[in-house]
């Protein structure tokens, strides 16, 4: 079993960013799984090893958008998009990102 986690937090404040919805596909092939960042910014979605495979394009897709507009930030960014493989069926794979209005960073760690 995959484990994919991630971690958003938010930029201007410091504080996590909660309840962003997120999506899990392959590219050009299915998708794995949709699911929303807990209210502490927080996801772990464990994935079956079939659903895997080592040398497809997988996208993460954070729906930051409508998180921004309850804050009364005006955006020009409604998705932030993560692209990566997972050559192990069986690995951790963590995402962390920081979100700002019209930037993030991110970085992988396992």
């Amino acid at each position: 079993m995959a484990t994919l986690t991630s971690h958003t937090l938010n930029g201007t404040d410091g504080s996590h960013a909660g309840a962003i919805k997120v999506k899990l596909i392959e590219v050009g092939g299915q998708t794995i799984f949709e699911a929303k960042m807990d209210d502490g910014g927080r996801l772990k979605q464990e994935i079956e090893p079939s659903k895997i495979n080592p040398s497809s394009i997988y996208e993460l897709t954070f729906e930051t958008g409508q998180y921004w507009s309850h804050r009364g930030f005006d955006q020009i960014m409604d998705q932030i998009v993560l692209r990566f493989r997972m050559p192990d069926p069986k690995g951790n794979y963590h995402m962390p990102i920081i979100i700002n209005p019209n930037s993030y960073s991110t970085w992988w760690s396992s």
